[in-house]
This record gives C-alpha cells, sequence and structure tokens, in this order.
C-alpha cells in the first residue's frame, strides 16, 4: 500500500515504511484551510493545517512523498494514520507521479480534508491565516514550527510554493524572526 504526504507526513514519518519516492498529484493545490483543533491548535483557538483543494488547473502539480507500507504494517499505520488524520480527512486514491519520469504513475492513498468536513474552514486572506499560525499551538506542537517545517521541506524538494512561501513570510515579519 502507498500513502502520499503532502503536508506534515513530509517530514512528520512517525511510521514504518519500506520505500519514500518524491513527486506529485496533479489537479489540486495545497491550501491553509483546514482547522487544527487535535494538533496544532485546540477547540477555541484553532491552528491551520494544509488540505488539498480542487484546482481549476487539471495538471496543476501538489508535491510531495509517497510511502510504501509493507504488508504486514498496513493495518497498524493505517489505524494509526486513521487517528492521525482525524479531524476532517477521509482516505482518497489519487494518480502519483514519481519525480523520476522513467518510472511510471500509479495509485495510491491521500488523506484529504474535504470541503463538507467540519473542519474545512475555506477560503482566508494569506495575512489571517498567517496570525493564526504565528501564536496557535496544540497538543502536537506550535502551528509556526508545522509552518516552518513543511516550507523548508518543500525548498529541499525543489518545489515552488507561493502560498505556502507567501504564508511562511507573513508569519516570519509578524513574529520579527
Amino acid at each position: 500500500m502507498w500513502i502520499f504526504g503532502y503536508g506534515s507526513l513530509t517530514w512528520k514519518v512517525d511510521f514504518p515504511y519500506k520505500q519514500r519516492v518524491v513527486g506529485y498529484i496533479k489537479g489540486y493545490s495545497r491550501r491553509f484551510w483546514q482547522a487544527s483543533v487535535d494538533h496544532r491548535g485546540v477547540p477555541g483557538k484553532p491552528g491551520r493545517v494544509v488540505t488539498l483543494v480542487a484546482s481549476e488547473n487539471p495538471e496543476e502539480p501538489v508535491w510531495g512523498i509517497a510511502y510504501n507500507i509493507a504488508k504486514e504494517d498496513v493495518e497498524r499505520v493505517v489505524a494509526h494514520l486513521d487517528h492521525r488524520e482525524k479531524d476532517g480527512y477521509q482516505k482518497t486514491p489519487v494518480i502519483f507521479h514519481p519525480q523520476d519520469t522513467s518510472i511510471q504513475p500509479w495509485q495510491l492513498i491521500i488523506y484529504l480534508g474535504s470541503e463538507t468536513n467540519p473542519f474545512f474552514v475555506g477560503q482566508s486572506e494569506e495575512e489571517n491565516i498567517a496570525q493564526i499560525i504565528a501564536y496557535a499551538e496544540g497538543p502536537s506542537g506550535s502551528n509556526k514550527e508545522y509552518l516552518f517545517q513543511l516550507a523548508d521541506t518543500m525548498r529541499t524538494l525543489g518545489v515552488s510554493d507561493p502560498h505556502l512561501f507567501n504564508i511562511e513570510s507573513t508569519v516570519k515579519k509578524i513574529l520579527q524572526i
């Protein structure tokens, strides 16, 4: 079984896997439009985490990392990820395109916070999102740590993500760092 990470699963890999492949899925945009009251915020003061929303451009890539889970680990890893991604995320099959173009695309699973889930907050001004992320904290740590780790990972992969990097820049201005 293959799982695709586009948020914290790109840098906080707390499950066993056999193989890791960098690549992308098409037709989505990565956005901080999902509230987090269980990891990067708390009830009454939610943080923001990324989800994917349908793009107007069916070729638009969202880069991330695919993980191949060994058969003997699938049940345990899926139970762990179902709990980790519990607030509004559902498993969705998509086609993954490896960075190495000599490898054929294949279907895998993503955890998608759909627009109908109760934690989907929808489009917001990036400045407003940055204000939330700058100060939110939850059981898994500060929301800014999530943002900075994700931005650093995407830079390491050589990915351009204006939404992510604009919010990162704005949070750094807010916090004067």
